[in-house]
């Protein structure tokens, strides 16, 4: 274990030298004046500052829990009154997906989410000879619907408060147990609770963390296995614009599919759904997101944002942007084969990411943001200070915090190395370097015998890759250590040896005895103490530096875990209910209004219409990204272009909110919740900015009007609208 000097220890020690050079005793004509001491320099920050702006308590978002659901504040705020039961009908009909949201729509299992949601699944479905994913599929009859194989949805049925039930168990263990404690209390009790109920339930019990471990709920998810496809445009349409008109707005996107529940073969019958709203919203309306954001870190300190701002981020967006140059490339290959068009699927998803952590990146440094964020910790301290329990409790924590930072800044970019991209059989790294890393650890690590013959056994069950694609994802992982270590890194040239990288790259591919499953397997039956390969050279060549930093990062972490979820337990007990817990990928309820906002000097309209589909596609004439469908390049005489398409809100959704429905007052779906605007993109993890930042949605008059006029989905139009009267 690697023990690092606290910052605290080391500024009190420089101010203390500082303080014994200004006191020099008085000083007679007979005495000679004693030398000053030599002072060292003060240590040097590596995190910026930033100056507090006035913020907001709902800085900390609008992403609302339903066991703490905001009667009053909804009430107040939109004028209407959402008692037990609106709130239980708000949780049943939204249903969460595999990284996503959805939510039913009619009485017979019907599921709306967003095509890009469900992209691996449409290509999934098709059979041979199709291309269901550019084409898009309907089925004309029930019989039709398409089993999607795998595939599942949930729905929060009830939750419990755990709260006291383990918290009690941690803190009744010594503070450097309690992790370890905490972890096998909530197993245990996961357990305990799935144990209630047989298979045939099909319950799901997960123990989810709120307010970073201040308080706990038992969720019961009820699991739907049987999964079909009904209705997916193509590809073009549901990713119009594609990934240059991706994060923006004006938009003009169909990202829409529709799935049925079935139970015993037969479609689902459910009383909880969101009939779609007769009447479409307009600017200032109130409407309500209900679905599964990913993850926000808006209770974390200042000093955790500006590091992540300063390294973290910046770090896994270089290594997107490298990691998509080289999948480019081999899609570039063979762009036909059907492991191509998988591929292609993840790079949609990787150019996301990579936009998302840009922008990320720009906000964790902005001194507007990060001063309210400021602002809102100041605040926080103060409340803590008026309660000396409080501030003896947790304003320490506050401070080791943001000394970790400071060590955690020390030792970058190295633990990111060993960690980014570079687990075992990764889609994002090259197998080789996978198998290289492995056995640098072992090199480094002291293991039993067992252990190490486990670990070894491993390099070999990591998966080959097409010799060049390896080459490439080589060469690009060179790229990414240079934009991080510098072009004349001494390690870098270690690595090298002279040759460029491409060069490099294929000379591994061609001379490693870990370039492919068969060699490795044949490498690792060889004496440990005797292997000696130019890929674990790549490694090697950091020396211990890699090694030793990625072990003290991750000392660190492990205390900046724990420190988090004691400080977790602060913000409840100054906040209460009074602002929501971070987001965990579990469902919650966001408020917001429909709102046009200013941008580039001009005003983005709260919606958007068929028109402006055309115009886009007319003004970019023979751009691949605009063109239009087939069935959509000459519209039908009966499709009211004047109809809106996407529109605009300041709902607080972050990813894992995609494909959540958008409802009114009454519950009735009026959008479906598909992306965020760039001006949202990189703060909506750290702040709720709502000057400019807007959840994008398709509006469920265009989804309607597509539906009838262009797709011709007759049945499912149907019983969308029948729903309505039921």
């Amino acid at each position: 274990m690697y023990q690092f000097p606290s910052l605290k220890h080391l500024t009190a020690v420089f101010s203390l030298l500082f303080v014994l050079s200004c006191a020099a005793p008085q000083q007679t004509a007979e005495q000679p004046a004693a030398p000053q001491p030599v002072t060292e320099p003060a240590p040097v920050s590596l995190l910026p500052v930033f100056e507090p702006l006035p913020s907001s308590i709902l800085d900390n978002g609008r992403m609302w829990t339903f066991e703490h659901a905001p009667v009053e504040y909804f009430a107040e705020t939109y004028n209407f009154d959402p008692d037990d039961a609106w709130f239980e009908r708000a949780r049943l009909g939204a249903v969460r997906l595999p990284g996503c949201s959805g939510s039913f729509i009619s009485p017979n299992g019907l599921v709306m989410t967003n095509h890009h949601c469900v992209r691996d699944q449409i290509t999934q479905i098709g059979r041979e000879g199709e291309r269901t994913l550019d084409d898009g599929f309907y089925a004309v009859t029930l019989s039709d619907e398409r089993m999607i194989e795998g595939y599942y949805l949930d729905q929060l049925v009830d939750i419990r408060d755990l709260t006291d039930l383990i918290l009690d168990e941690v803190d009744s263990a010594p503070i450097e147990q309690q992790a370890q404690v905490r972890s096998q209390v909530i197993q245990r009790v996961q357990a305990e609770l799935s144990a209630e109920f047989d298979e045939s339930d099909n319950i799901v019990v997960q123990v989810v963390s709120l307010f970073n471990g201040g308080r706990y709920s038992a969720y019961f998810f009820r699991r739907y296995s049987d999964v079909r496809m009904v209705m997916a445009p193509e590809l073009q349409i549901g990713y119009y614009g594609g990934d240059t008109d991706n994060f923006t707005y004006p938009r003009y996107n169909l990202d829409m599919s529709f799935m049925r529940v079935y139970e015993d073969d037969a479609p689902l019958e459910t009383p909880f759904f969101f009939p779609f709203a007769t009447q479409g919203v307009e600017s200032g309306d109130g409407v309500f997101v209900i679905g599964n954001p990913g993850s926000t870190t808006r209770l974390n300190t200042v000093a955790q944002l500006t590091y992540a701002g300063q390294f973290q981020l910046d770090i896994i967006h270089n290594f997107l942007y490298h990691t998509l140059n080289g999948l480019d490339a081999i899609f570039a290959l063979d762009p036909d084969t059907e492991e191509a068009q998988q591929l292609r699927n993840t790079i949609f998803g990787l150019r996301n990411a990579e936009k998302l952590y840009g922008g990320q990146v720009l906000a964790h440094r902005d001194p507007y943001l990060m001063g309210r964020r400021t602002d809102n910790e100041n605040n926080f301290i103060a409340s803590l200070r008026e309660d000396p329990a409080l501030a003896e409790e947790f304003i320490p924590i506050i401070e080791r915090i943001a000394e970790i930072q400071e060590l955690k800044a020390s030792l970058a970019p190295y633990p990111y190395l060993m960690s980014i991209g570079m687990q075992p059989n990764s889609g994002l790294s090259s197998a080789l370097l996978q198998r290289a890393l492995v056995a640098y650890r072992l090199n480094h690590q002291e293991l039993d015998s067992e252990t190490r013959s486990r670990a070894v056994g491993s390099i070999a069950n990591i998966g080959d890759k097409e010799a060049e694609a390896e080459v490439i994802m080589i060469e690009n992982h060179l790229h990414y250590l240079a934009s991080l270590l510098g072009e004349d890194s001494e390690y870098l040239a270690r690595i090298l040896n002279g040759r460029d990288k491409a060069a490099f790259a294929r000379y591994l591919v061609e001379n490693s005895a870990l370039a492919t499953q068969e060699q490795t397997a044949a490498f690792v039956q060889t004496d440990f103490d005797s292997w000696s390969d130019p890929a674990l050279d790549y490694f090697m060549a950091f020396g211990s530096t890699l090694f030793d930093n990625t072990m003290a990062f991750q000392m660190l972490g492990m205390e900046e875990n724990q420190l988090e979820t004691r400080l977790g337990r602060g913000w409840f007990a100054v906040y209460g209910t009074s602002i929501p817990p971070d987001a965990t990928f579990s469902p919650r309820i966001a408020d917001g209004v429909v709102a046009g906002y200013e941008y580039n000097g001009t005003f983005a309209p709260a919606y958007t219409t068929f028109y402006g589909l055309y115009d886009r596609h007319h003004s970019h004439r023979n751009e691949p990204e605009w063109a239009l469908p087939e069935r959509w390049a000459t519209p039908s005489a009966t499709l009211d272009l004047a109809t809106p398409l996407n529109f605009v809100s300041t709902n607080d959704i972050i990813g894992g909110n995609s494909g959540s429905p958008v409802v009114n007052t009454r519950l009735e779906v009026v959008g479906l919740a598909f992306d965020g605007n760039v001006e949202s993109m990189g703060s909506s993890t750290l702040i709720l900015d709502d000057r400019s930042a807007r959840a994008v949605s398709v509006d469920s008059r265009g989804m309607l009007e597509a539906l009838r006029h262009v797709y011709r989905a007759d049945r499912l139009v149907r019983e969308i609208e029948d729903a309505r009267n039921r």
